[in-house]
């Protein structure tokens, strides 16, 4: 069994020049830079370069979660402004939100949101308090829909514009549920799409409802302490034959974004890919065993980041460090809407070997 070593999360920090920070997408989709990482060396490409990458019979995964207008701005009772951000629904027009107020709203205490319709407080929810839960007037979707705005990342610094509507959501979108999109999916357009269909690379789906823990800060310094937030996954049973037949025809499986990653993983916890529905709080740090992916398609992340953490497991931690600071020198845009990166798993050990991933830090793993 591999033993991770005992990361602290200075390990996982870089400077990073404020403005490579993406605060709009590319003027295309497909026309992002990609630095492919795959070789000794990286080289400078675009994403739509992707489909000449690729062979005939590989099997790209996607996330097919979609974006919900999550942000919504109110007031107390009492007049104070209140900030709103939808975690999740849950039945009987109830839902779970981070709320941001100068004094938190009581329970049994109402919340007018948008001028439009009243929220009842019910109270604190989540593991550790930190969310509330809210009762709608009636189907939430319809509520945010209509009400709400586009849950920008904290740093993003313009407030939500129809751009963003469209572009913070990836073209295949399809079930609603995120708080976040899968940001490297966001590259694939329909052009893309047919010309990755017409080499012969074959997709399927599965599903993560991208929470706001994603950007969560990791406040201990011992990587191994840390307790990632829960989201919700589904891997489907078509997406788990897909995978089967890829790997039984010698082809590679290649996953587009860490959510779809998380996803898959969580479903492969038992030593062999199933398919699965639940919530997972999955946490990968060098020393995983991984099962499924051969290939990552992703953007750059956060410093001192669970996701830049997840990356380091999948390449080799000298590797993102190495392919990092080309990218800043390089000058790539960074973050949710900024470029991406393609890389290859780092062969650790064969996963049948053991079904003990000592580097997964979850209940779920």
């Amino acid at each position: 069994m591999h033993e991770a070593p005992d990361y602290t999360l200075a390990d996982f920090d870089f400077v990073l020049p404020p403005e490579l920070i993406a605060q709009h997408p590319a003027a295309e989709r497909s026309g992002a830079r990609l630095l492919d990482g795959r070789g000794a060396l990286p080289v400078d490409r675009l994403v739509r370069d992707l489909p000449a990458l690729l062979q005939a019979g590989d099997l790209m995964v996607f996330n097919d979660t979609r974006v919900i207008k999550a942000r919504l701005f109110g007031r107390k009772e009492s007049g104070g402004a209140v900030e709103a951000l939808v975690e999740r629904i849950l039945p009987g027009h109830e839902v779970q939100a981070h709320l941001r107020a100068s004094k938190s709203p009581r329970p049994g205490s109402r919340v007018r949101f948008a001028e439009a319709f009243d929220a009842e407080v019910l109270g604190r929810a989540g593991p550790e308090g930190e969310l509330f839960q809210l009762r709608f007037p009636h189907d939430p979707l319809a509520l945010l829909q209509q009400h709400g705005h586009v849950p920008l990342p904290p740093y993003i610094r313009h407030a939500d514009a129809p751009e963003d509507e469209s572009r913070y959501q990836t073209v295949f979108a399809a079930r609603p549920g995120a708080v976040a999109a899968p940001t490297a999916a966001l590259h694939f357009d329909e052009p893309l799409l047919q010309q990755l269909a017409a080499r012969g690379v074959r997709r399927t789906q599965v599903t993560l409802h991208v929470g706001a823990g994603t950007f969560q800060r990791v406040r201990v310094q011992r990587i191994a302490e840390h307790r990632m937030h829960r989201e919700w996954f589904e891997v489907g049973a078509d997406a788990v034959a897909a995978i089967e037949a890829t790997r039984a025809a010698g082809a590679r499986i290649v996953v587009v974004g860490t959510t779809a990653l998380r996803a898959l993983e969580s479903a492969a916890r038992g030593g062999s890919l199933r398919p699965a529905t639940g919530e997972t709080d999955i946490f990968i740090t060098p020393g995983f065993a991984f099962r499924v992916a051969d290939l990552l398609l992703t953007n750059f992340h956060l410093p001192r980041s669970t996701l830049l953490i997840l990356v380091s497991a999948f390449a080799g931690f000298e590797r993102i460090r190495e392919l990092y600071r080309h990218a800043v020198a390089s000058r790539y845009r960074f973050f949710s809407y900024g470029d991406a990166m393609l890389l290859q798993r780092r062969a650790l050990h064969r996963p049948q070997d053991s079904e003990d991933d000592s580097a997964c830090s979850s209940s779920n793993c």
